[in-house]
C-alpha cells in the first residue's frame, strides 16, 4: 500500500511517497520559495541518500505539484506506473477550528469548512486547498484524500486554557478561542519521548518546543495537550521567523491609526514582516541571524535574546501549570539544529534542576537526535526529530481502513 503525503506551506510544498507495509519512505522532498525567482526543489530516494537539488521556476503550487507528480511517476525510479498505484493521499491542514477533532476524509463539506477557516490561517489553509484540488484534478475524485489537522491535538484542551478574556458572546458567535498548531509534531515527539524514557506516556509531564520558522510550545500532561503558545491563529506565542508572537492588542489599533492602514495591511505586517526578520532587519532564517551575531550585529543579538527569553518564560509557566515536569523536548528546524538556543534556554532553567551535557548538545544537529541532559539533571532533555509526515500517513491509513470496512 502506497500513500502520498503532501504538506503545503505558503511558499513551499513538502512531499513523501511511503510504502505503508513497513512505513518505508520511497522518495521525499520539498519545493521551496514557490512564487519567487529563487525557487528550487530538493529530493532524495530510499536507494540514494544523496540529496538532489534543482533550480526551477515554480510560479505557483500548481507548478510544484506537477513537478512532484512527474518525479514520483518517473519510469526510471519505478515507484509508480499509474495513478491507481496510490491508495490514498494525506494532507497536512493547519487550521481545523471548531470542526475537526481528528483526521477526516475529504468531501465537499470538509472542503467548505477548511475554506471558511482560511482567514484564521491565511498563510496555510488556502495553500492546502489548492493542493487538494490539484490532486482531484490529476487523480480524480475517486481517490481517498485525508485532511490531518494541526489543531486536532488541542481540541480537548480545558476551557481555562483556550478561552480569552473577551465577552463570551464572541466565542459563541465566532468561535474565538485558542486553537493551537503544530499538533501533529507535538503529538509525535511526545510519543517518541515516552519510548526513549521507556515509560508510559500517560505517566509523563512533557513540554515540547517546536522551533522553526514557525514556533510553538506545548504542555502535555498524561499524553494530552493542556496548553500551547499559539492561539486563535498561528500568530500568537513567541516571536518566529516573520511572525510577531504575543503582543498587546492595542499595538494593532495604534499602528492602524498612526499609519492609516487597513486591518489586512496590519495583518500582513504582523505575519510577514515581524519576528526575527522585523527585529534583526536581516532575515527570517535563524542561520543568517547567527552569522550576523558572530559579526557583532546588535539587532541580530537582540532577536536571539528575545526568542530565547520567551521560550524560557513559557517553559517555566507550563511547568507550573502542570505542577511538575519530567521531560523537555526540542524539535523542528531550529530546535533540532541550533544547539546555541538549547544551551541558552537550559542554562536559564538551572533553578529547575535542568543540566545538559554541552558537548553532547553541540553534537545533536543534522538529524542526530537523543538525550542531551547529563546524569545530574532532574529533568530529562531531548532533541527529537519531528516526523509529521509519518503521523499523517498513519492517520490516513486509519481513515482508509474505516472506509474499507464500511464498503
Amino acid at each position: 500500500m502506497k500513500v502520498l503525503l503532501l504538506n503545503a506551506g505558503s511558499s513551499s510544498l513538502k512531499f513523501e511517497l511511503m510504502e505503508m507495509k513497513n512505513e518505508k519512505v520511497l522518495i521525499k522532498g520539498v519545493c521551496e520559495k514557490i512564487g519567487s525567482e529563487q525557487s528550487f526543489v530538493k529530493w532524495q530516494t530510499c536507494e540514494d541518500n544523496n540529496v538532489k537539488e534543482k533550480d526551477i521556476e515554480l510560479k505557483s503550487h500548481r507548478d510544484a505539484f506537477y513537478f512532484i507528480k512527474n518525479l514520483i511517476f518517473d519510469e526510471a525510479l519505478g515507484y509508480l506506473k499509474n495513478p491507481g498505484d496510490i491508495s490514498a493521499i494525506g494532507h497536512r491542514v493547519v487550521h481545523g477550528g471548531k470542526y475537526f477533532k481528528s483526521a477526516q476524509p475529504i468531501d465537499d463539506e470538509v472542503l467548505r469548512d477548511i475554506q471558511e477557516l482560511t482567514e484564521l490561517a491565511p498563510l496555510h489553509n488556502q495553500a492546502s486547498l489548492d493542493v487538494i484540488f490539484l490532486c482531484c484534478e490529476f487523480f480524480g475524485r475517486g481517490i481517498l484524500q485525508v485532511a490531518v489537522f494541526d489543531t486536532s491535538f488541542y481540541f480537548n484542551m480545558p476551557p481555562k486554557s483556550y478561552m480569552y478574556g473577551i465577552p463570551y458572546k464572541y466565542y459563541e458567535k465566532y468561535g474565538i478561542r485558542k486553537y493551537g498548531f503544530h499538533g501533529t509534531s507535538h503529538n509525535f515527539v511526545s510519543q517518541e519521548c515516552a519510548k526513549m524514557l521507556n515509560r508510559n506516556l500517560q505517566d509523563l509531564k512533557i513540554i515540547s518546543c517546536h522551533l522553526g520558522n514557525g514556533c510553538s510550545i506545548t504542555a502535555i500532561d498524561k499524553g494530552k495537550a493542556i496548553d500551547t503558545s499559539m492561539g486563535f491563529t498561528p500568530l500568537d506565542g513567541i516571536i518566529m521567523g516573520t511572525r510577531c508572537g504575543s503582543l498587546d492588542s492595542s499595538v494593532v489599533t495604534f499602528i492602524e491609526e498612526k499609519e492609516s492602514l487597513l486591518p489586512k495591511e496590519v495583518n500582513e505586517i504582523l505575519n510577514r514582516e515581524s519576528g526575527l526578520l522585523g527585529i534583526s532587519g536581516i532575515s527570517n532564517d535563524d542561520r543568517e541571524i547567527i552569522k550576523a551575531i558572530e559579526k557583532g550585529n546588535k539587532r541580530a543579538i537582540l532577536a536571539h535574546e528575545m526568542m530565547d527569553y520567551q521560550i524560557i518564560k513559557y517553559i517555566g509557566a507550563y511547568s507550573a501549570a502542570m505542577n511538575g515536569l519530567d521531560a523537555l523536548i526540542f524539535t523542528a528546524g531550529i530546535g533540532e539544529n541550533q544547539w546555541v538556543h538549547r544551551e541558552t534556554v537550559c542554562e536559564n532553567l538551572s533553578f529547575m534542576g535542568i543540566r545538559i551535557d554541552k558537548g553532547v548538545n553541540k553534537e545533536k544537529i543534522l538529524g542526530k537526535t537523543g538525550e542531551i541532559s547529563d546524569k545530574e539533571s532532574k529533568i530529562r532533555v531531548f532533541v527529537i526529530a519531528t516526523n509529521e509526515e509519518l503521523m499523517i500517513a498513519r492517520e490516513t491509513v486509519k481513515c482508509l481502513r474505516i472506509k474499507e470496512q464500511g464498503e
